[in-house]
């Protein structure tokens, strides 16, 4: 069914893959509540009801590992490609500030809109229309796309950990450590991590990301028993704390999870509370950064996995996006914004992972997530992190497919690479690439050798780049 020999791979390898990947994604559990549960909508309610102080974080986490789990082990199933989905980072902050805090809309009328635009992107994969824009993508933008992306989860790996950070002076956008210094015990852990992850890579070790992970909680749960290190928090007492959650022991390793938020919705409430006009800005925003974050997150996943073919797709194209645009709408209906493909995804291949199965095993991880939080809780992203660092580095080693002599295609690439990370958007980086292209193919005289389809989405990205003015000018 996963065609494992085919792929030369194996059942073991698989499994190890499919929890890299589970580990380095699991953050979104806790993360996801923590974006969307402390924004109250238009009418001043919280997600999940809550104290009046916040949202209901367990329910909100519950229906995220949920959701995900389906999701992932749908993607496996229906796709065999070792992708796995849950709530899009980045689109979830768009739902929570930018849709559900407008004055007068609920949660439910936020969550419409999304399931909207998943009905959309849905319909456009299934017109062949978003198979066509991905396969009329030049090979060297879709290998810029990867490399674009390894620089991208690289820095997620090191902002995550707190190896990178914004500086207290404001004086630079980023800086090492805190003040320039590596400080604190949670920092070591990253470090201890990176190193072993590094080491193992070398020494090609099966199951090398997943042994540093563990070995690197196990190292963070010691000190934190030790050290009583604590959290984080949000003034900036503790900066030296765990960035997210603290690896300490739990009471309990079980939980019975709440999944009472699952279809609280309202599919059409949001245009009687800002209009049809604003609705369409709304879903057009969402799509756009759907619609090209899936595409780069699966060429470079593929690419890694060594599954593209020679003109840069990878297979089951259509049901690899069918299943994404599903997520859309799975997210929305269970009130947990837009569920994406996930480029931590890359980890567990790195790992070995290449078919469909290690996205199984990903999902029913997070189904067992939802009784086993507290479990999830005890692994910090600064022992998670380490995965992310290198399978980034294993990703820009494709930057040798790109003829830097040929300007037409190499300052698309340049764009595309450096403004992932700078931007923190995979989508900035892919807009850009695109018009620029086709720029520049008009700059040399060659604007009919651009696929029409090139054309209509660098115009969408023009649009999706000056959607403020727009909305500006048209008083929404």
């Amino acid at each position: 069914m996963f065609r494992i020999h085919e792929r030369r791979s194996t059942v073991g390898t698989e499994i190890r893959g499919g929890l890299v990947t589970f580990f380095t994604m699991s953050y979104i559990i806790v993360l996801n509540p923590l974006i969307l549960g402390f924004v109250p909508d238009g009418t001043g309610q919280f997600l999940g009801g809550g104290d009046g102080t916040g949202g209901n974080l367990s329910v909100i986490a519950a229906v995220t590992a949920l959701v995900a789990g389906v999701l992932s082990i749908l993607m496996g199933t229906v796709a065999n490609f070792p992708i796995a989905l849950a709530a899009g980072l980045g689109l979830n902050a768009v739902v929570a500030y930018a849709v559900a805090a407008l004055p007068g809309m609920t949660w439910a009328d936020a969550m419409g809109i999304v399931v909207l635009e998943g009905l959309v992107i849905l319909g456009l994969v299934l017109t062949g229309f978003r198979t066509a824009v991905f396969k009329a993508v030049p090979r060297e933008i879709k290998v810029a796309i990867s490399v674009g992306i390894g620089l991208f989860i690289a820095f997620i790996g090191f902002v995550d950990a707190g190896f990178v950070r914004i500086p207290a002076s404001l004086a630079t956008p980023v800086e090492l450590g805190i003040g320039g210094s590596l400080a604190g015990w949670p920092l070591l852990v990253f470090v201890v991590g990176l190193v072993l992850a590094i080491v193992l890579m070398v020494k090609q070790v099966r199951g090398g990301l997943l042994i540093a992970i563990i070995s690197a909680t196990v190292l963070a749960v010691i000190i934190e028993a030790v050290a009583k290190v604590g959290p984080q928090v949000m003034d900036g007492s503790n900066p030296t704390g765990w960035k997210l959650n603290s690896p300490a022991i739990p009471d309990s390793f079980v939980s019975a999870p709440d999944f009472s938020l699952l279809g609280q919705f309202s599919l059409f409430g949001s245009i009687g509370k800002i209009g049809i006009v604003a609705v369409i800005l709304l879903v057009f925003t969402l799509l756009l950064a759907d619609f090209f974050d899936t595409m780069g997150t699966m060429v470079a996943v593929g690419a890694e996995a060594g599954l593209l073919d020679k003109e840069g797709n990878p297979p089951k194209t259509k049901q690899i996006l069918i299943v994404d645009s599903i997520g859309a709408v799975a997210g929305g209906a269970g009130s947990v914004s837009s569920n994406t493909s996930y480029i931590e995804s890359a980890a567990g291949v790195g790992d070995g992972a290449r078919t469909g199965l290690a996205s199984v095993v990903t999902g029913v991880a997070f189904l067992l997530a939802t009784f086993l939080s507290p479990l999830v809780d005890m692994v910090p992203s600064e022992a998670a992190a380490p995965a992310l660092v290198v399978v980034g580095f294993l990703m820009v080693m494709q930057v040798a497919g790109i003829d830097w002599r040929d300007h037409g295609v190499a300052i698309p690439a340049f764009l595309t690479m450096v403004l992932m990370p700078f931007t923190y958007s995979i989508t900035v980086g892919i807009g850009a690439g695109f018009i620029s292209y086709v720029v520049i193919a008009i700059a040399r005289g060659k604007a009919r050798e651009i696929h029409p389809l090139m054309w209509g989405t660098a115009a969408m990205f023009v649009i999706y780049f000056m959607l403020s003015p727009i909305k500006q000018l048209l008083g929404v």
